[in-house]
């Protein structure tokens, strides 16, 4: 299908050290401009180094890009003119871009000194009329799973019946069904009718609070997913690095969880060292 332009419309992606749009840098742009006049699209694709911001461990597990990758890139300052020279007066589209890449995009054109404004754009985000058309609320998935529309929504019992469709329809649904993982590997059957397949399914077991702030290590280590020490163990934080971190945490708003597992960890130390 032809889409029906009247400015180009460029479509972009990018890869980054992280997820926070002020402190983290894009190590890989990517875009297709599709030409309002209907010539050829045109590609742009580059690595870019990062200078002194590393790449985080998760982001390196999302993209596979490493420092060393982008070790010999052009800084982003270096190609600043010409993305910004590239992408012209076009419209911007992509896949959660108007939450993600089109900031960490602005970012990165202010610290390089180039004026990239985005007011006379037009900004379409694909993933927005995914969410709009196909919505992920209690009533659209007993109309998809169950085939039926949904009665008394928001009553809490008629909610609680209602989900319990839904999961009877959803294992009915894709019991019989593998599932690729990102990296391309292959997960037989996770939805058999089977709560223990289901947990491991549903639920990323590294982590170990609701509330994300410590998860397991490839060693199988406790370590901190938030803040100054992200990444570090927690043992070696509370102990050694900084021994006043401990009591930070027991006094500030972290849930009972997080609290709970310090506690455990500093008192089996304790109980080793003794």
């Amino acid at each position: 299908m032809k889409l029906n332009l009247t400015n180009d419309l460029c479509f972009f992606d990018v890869e980054s050290t992280g997820l926070n749009i002020l402190r983290d840098r894009i190590i890989q742009l990517a875009i297709i401009k599709v030409k309002a006049d209907g010539s050829p699209d045109e590609e742009l694709n580059m690595l870019i180094n990062p200078g002194m911001v590393f790449i985080s461990q998760e982001a390196y597990e999302v993209h596979g890009i490493s420092a060393k990758d982008v070790a010999n890139k052009p800084t982003f300052d270096k190609v600043a003119k010409k993305i910004h020279d590239f992408i012209g007066n076009s419209d911007l589209a992509g896949y959660n871009s108007n939450r993600f890449d089109v900031p960490i995009l602005m970012e990165e054109f202010a610290r390089a000194g180039v004026d990239f404004e985005i007011e006379s754009r037009r900004l379409i985000d694909v993933q927005r009329i995914f969410y709009k058309m196909e919505p992920r609320t209690l009533s659209a998935a007993v109309k998809f799973y169950c085939n039926k529309p949904m009665e008394n929504a928001h009553d809490a019992m008629a909610d609680v019946q209602a989900t319990i469709d839904v999961f009877k329809g959803q294992i009915e649904r894709y019991q019989d069904m593998d599932f690729e993982e990102k990296d391309g590997s292959i997960t037989e059957k996770p939805l058999s009718n089977d709560m223990d397949s289901i947990y491991r399914f549903t639920n990323d077991l590294s982590l170990i609070d609701v509330t994300n702030r410590l998860k397991y290590n490839s060693q199988g280590e406790i370590v901190f997913n938030f803040g100054k020490y992200q990444n570090q163990r927690v043992i070696d934080v509370i102990t050694k690095v900084d021994p006043n971190y401990y009591r930070w945490i027991l006094e500030k708003d972290f849930s009972v969880q997080v609290k709970k597992t310090i506690k455990k960890i500093k008192e089996e130390y304790e109980k080793q060292k003794a």
